[in-house]
């Protein structure tokens, strides 16, 4: 297995039958915090709303976790009548388009305090015109993904304009020095920089969606950020573009969250900030249902881990079921 860090030049700065309940876990704690509702009153809105709101119900089976910076304060699985899949915080799975979340912080721990190029903001931003990826393959590298099919095709047109699409941080991580690393020396390169601790394997080597890893290691991560351990903690919300090709002016070209909400995408990880239904929160929703967030003042972080292949949507409908616990959880009102 490659372990050799790649070169990386300097820039300048610039997601019912049983439910189990896990509340006060992993010494999550309120100490210090405002008035407002405890911790008891928090996790129970938050269960009572993973257990019963129409948007949660719709996207059984799935598991669910919150916690701060110190651990894990609640959790459940939700499961499904009938079904004999079940989650819980152990459970392995494919988290798509969370992986960006985790290459963006890869990214920003690299760069150290020199901070990100306005060359990386592009890319981690989808701006960088490289539009046309298609997939990974197993046994391919960073670099042969890149080679084949149209996965590299830079088009002029979108550059500049917001386009969610895989070839921005396929081809970002092929011209950084990783375009030799297949799945295990991938995997392992993101770990120097995100932590052991945060155990992450690739069932393709797609810096954008190829990640299978499980609840607690994503919250390994996520706490990480609350705590400071990670740059990304800080460049939660940075260098924001917007999205909807129908509200934004020419600037956005397509995007996978529905036209109805406008949301902000930053380095690696959206901004729910739609002026309707928007809380400010900063998530990386998955297309099979992975939905992991933090909440606007980086106080709290939350999961909502399920695997469906069979919807286009799933990772949307795991956002609308999560941001309703995260309200719940916030306020201490079940939704």
């Amino acid at each position: 297995m490659n372990t050799t860090s790649p070169p990386w030049r300097a820039g300048s700065a610039l997601v019912l039958t049983t439910l189990s309940l896990a509340a006060c876990g992993g010494g999550g704690s309120d100490s210090g915090a405002p008035s407002g509702p405890d911790t008891t009153q928090r996790t129970q809105a938050a269960t009572t709303t993973a257990a019963n709101n129409s948007n949660c119900v719709a996207v059984k089976p799935f598991y669910w976790q919150i916690g701060d910076k110190t651990g894990l304060m609640a959790s459940g699985s939700v499961n499904l009548t009938g079904s004999a899949t079940t989650y819980d915080a152990s459970t392995v799975m494919n988290i798509a388009s969370a992986s960006k979340w985790l290459y963006g912080a890869y990214v920003v721990e690299r760069r150290g305090a020199a901070g990100l190029s306005a060359a990386d903001i592009k890319f981690l931003n989808f701006r960088s015109g490289y539009t046309s990826f298609t997939s990974c393959t197993p046994l391919q590298t960073v670099g042969t993904c890149v080679a084949a099919s149209t996965n590299g095709v830079y088009t002029a047109a979108s550059d500049g304009k917001f386009l969610y699409d895989g070839g921005h941080m396929q081809v970002h991580a092929s011209l950084n020095g990783l375009d030799a690393l297949g799945n295990a020396a991938l995997a392992t390169e993101l770990e120097t920089q995100l932590g052991s601790d945060v155990d992450i394997a690739y069932s393709q080597p797609q810096l954008a969606g190829g990640v299978r890893t499980n609840a607690d290691n994503y919250a390994r991560y996520l706490r990480k950020l609350l705590g400071g351990q990670l740059r990304m903690g800080a460049a939660l919300g940075s260098n924001p573009v917007c999205t909807n090709p129908l509200t934004c002016n020419g600037t956005a070209l397509g995007t996978p969250i529905p036209t109805n909400e406008s949301w902000q995408y930053s380095v690696g990880h959206w901004i729910e900030s739609d002026p309707a239904v928007g809380d400010g929160a900063f998530s990386s929703a998955g297309a099979f249902g992975f939905y992991p967030w933090v909440d606007s003042g980086k106080r709290y972080y939350g999961i909502v881990a399920r695997q469906d292949f069979a919807n286009a949507a799933a990772g949307v409908a795991s956002a609308y079921c999560g941001r309703l616990i995260r309200k719940a959880w916030m306020t201490g009102v079940a939704q």
